[in-house]
């Protein structure tokens, strides 16, 4: 079922971006080549990063009213991310009053192979560090949520974006988890002066904000997670408690799975209460697909991860469920109907287009 209607959701995003070449907007830039590419500068500089955007981050622009900035996945395919959010905003008729962004993550360390460009940062090839705000492997006193940082800031800028209103910070799978953790341990959401939300959707792990994990009971029993598919609706049967595994997997509460041991990196000298409260306090909304219950698209088997719940669909539901029931936030939660582990079939759903690009 997820196979079939993923492969009806490329379908229709093919004939979206061949429209995109015919029908883009006058000064919307939308074609995921280098033409519509541009440097960030990260910290103070020579260190740069590289984006994807649909409008010039350095001109002047009144027209803009909102954003969207995307986070790719564990590809580091950010051309890819840049195509399902233009194609998303053509959807939302929001190529000329929003601007698309899709921050390019590179690596050259590693296992990793990107090619880069003089000054361009290379960031740590580890998923875990780029996804939670680690250090850059070229770089150390820079972070991966520094670059976001940054964008932000530009972004902000009254004297370039006047009638920017909204910014949307949003990813999927890998993409997800970093946005997961950049919505709740980011330094400048309160100092913009422009509304910030946040959407995370479908990643494989989360920072819990306390040492419990949801029991393997009611819609998070290993058996009733697999079959979740079948609802259309989010679950809510879940109860939480130590996690009985910790013998076997000593490290399942620590950063990035937890926010114990956070001795570097972005995150290091924030106070877990201080965390728990910027978690709380910013808008985010989960997006979930419905049958996002295999371990397909680089699912995390990790014994931190299975703490967790049994599919990403249920860890999403879970940790939703424990941060407004028990920590008091109100973030919204919803299963996108008839998607699997697919960008494009979430971020293109005409239902959540709202969510993505706020009016306001």
């Amino acid at each position: 079922m997820a196979a079939f209607w993923d492969i009806v959701c490329r379908m229709g995003i093919l004939f979206l971006l061949a429209q995109l070449t015919t029908s883009t907007p006058s000064g919307a830039c939308t074609s995921s080549t280098q033409a519509c590419t541009e440097w960030v500068t990260v910290g103070s500089g020579p260190a740069r990063s590289l984006v994807y955007r649909t409008h010039s981050l350095d001109r002047r622009n009144e027209r803009i009213k909102s954003a969207l900035i995307m986070v790719h996945g564990t590809n580091r395919n950010a051309d890819h991310y840049f195509q399902t959010a233009t194609a998303a905003a053509f959807i939302a008729g929001a190529l000329e009053d929003a601007i698309v962004i899709a921050p390019r993550v590179a690596s050259a360390a590693g296992s990793c192979r990107d090619a880069l460009a003089e000054n361009e940062v290379s960031w740590s090839c580890s998923g875990d560090s780029w996804r939670s705000g680690g250090a850059a492997a070229s770089h150390p006193d820079l972070s991966s949520f520094d670059f976001m940082d940054a964008i932000l800031k530009k972004l902000a800028n009254k004297s370039l974006f006047p009638n920017l209103s909204a910014i949307v910070v949003a990813g999927h799978s890998a993409g997800g988890q970093f946005v997961a953790r950049y919505e709740m341990a980011n330094k400048v959401h309160d100092t913009l002066g422009v509304a910030v939300s946040y959407v995370v959707s479908n990643p494989s792990s989360y920072a819990w904000p306390d040492a419990t994990r949801p029991l393997p009971v009611d819609d998070a029993a290993p058996a009733n997670a697999v079959l979740g598919w079948k609802e259309e609706k989010p679950h809510t049967k879940f109860s939480f408690g130590a996690f009985e595994g910790a013998a076997a997997c000593p490290n399942y509460n620590r950063w990035p799975a937890g926010l114990a041991e956070r001795s570097a990196g972005y995150t290091k000298g924030t106070s877990d209460e201080q965390l728990k409260k910027q978690l709380v306090s910013r808008p985010t909304t989960y997006l979930l697909s419905q049958v996002d219950t295999l371990p397909l698209g680089g699912f995390d088997s990790s014994c931190s991860a299975m703490a967790q719940g049994a599919t990403r669909r249920a860890r999403g539901e879970a940790y939703v469920h424990f941060v407004n029931t028990q920590l008091g936030a109100k973030h919204g939660v919803e299963i996108v109907s008839e998607c699997g582990h697919n960008d494009r079939c979430v971020y293109t759903t005409s239902e959540i287009m709202p969510v993505i690009f706020p009016k306001k």
